[in-house]
């Protein structure tokens, strides 16, 4: 009981926002254009889709078929009724899906795109696990924090340590990418904006709504206190890490 409690609070706090996740509609466009050959006959799966953000932009920037997974029923119902207000069911489906156990067949897609959510099983699980989904010499375009500069502050690092250890620089992530059998053919940092515009802000928003809603509830206040501490070491160490979109290329 208290597991499912925890869940549906992380849910209520998550719900409503535009994404689960730091990105941005022009960073998604910008790795789309570094990807190849795209076109009407292009198959693309995208992997923790959350309420779908950035996979409305790859099909409205686009002509590839689109499936997108996610593991919450209710962002999968969100992200088809989006799709059906905009047109789109043609050429986009979301599915209730578990990254990790993902049943499509062997060379199904010619593209899979993950933003905020490869961290979930780790890169290289991720990239060995997903390639057997891939045709021949298929592209992975993913997002994944890194370290900016060496020897973050004390604070800083020992958020990071707690929350997300896997956490490297650059320089070792590409060396990763590699060891399992992919090149990089592009990347570039995502903007501050991409981070608080359209991610922080409105997940600041949702702190402050639940924590009125849950007064007396220490769960529910120690929920938000992890988030706002999130919002708080981002504004005074960003300097120091940040979100790199990859775009790779299956050797």
């Amino acid at each position: 009981m208290a597991a499912d409690r925890t869940t549906a609070l992380f849910y209520e706090l998550f719900s409503g926002l535009p994404r689960q996740g730091p990105g941005s509609a022009a960073s998604t466009r910008r790795a789309l254009g570094l990807v190849p050959g795209i076109g009407p006959r292009t198959r693309v799966l995208d992997v923790g889709c959350g309420t779908g953000a950035q996979t409305l932009v790859l099909a409205e920037s686009s002509r590839a078929r689109i499936v997108a997974v996610d593991n919450h029923a209710p962002f999968v119902d969100a992200l088809n009724r989006k799709a059906r207000e905009r047109g789109l069911t043609d050429r986009l489906e979301a599915r209730v899906a578990d990254m990790r156990r993902l049943d499509f067949a062997d060379g199904a897609f010619d593209l899979i795109w993950s933003e905020g959510a490869v961290y979930i099983m780790g890169v290289e699980a991720g990239l060995r696990d997903w390639r057997r989904l891939l045709r021949p010499h298929g592209h992975v375009a993913l997002t994944e924090v890194c370290w900016r500069k060496p020897e973050p502050p004390a604070e800083c690092r020992a958020f990071w340590d707690a929350e997300y250890p896997a956490i490297r620089e650059t320089s070792s992530l590409l060396a990763a990418v590699a060891a399992c059998g992919y090149e990089t053919i592009g990347r570039f940092p995502l903007p501050a904006s991409a981070w608080w515009d359209d991610y922080y802000r409105p997940l600041q928003d949702n702190v402050h709504a639940f924590r009125k809603r849950h007064r007396g509830a220490p769960d529910a206040q120690q929920l938000a206190d992890r988030c706002q501490r999130e919002i708080d070491i981002w504004h005074a160490y960003s300097e120091y890490y940040v979100y790199e979109f990859f775009v790779l290329r299956a050797l």
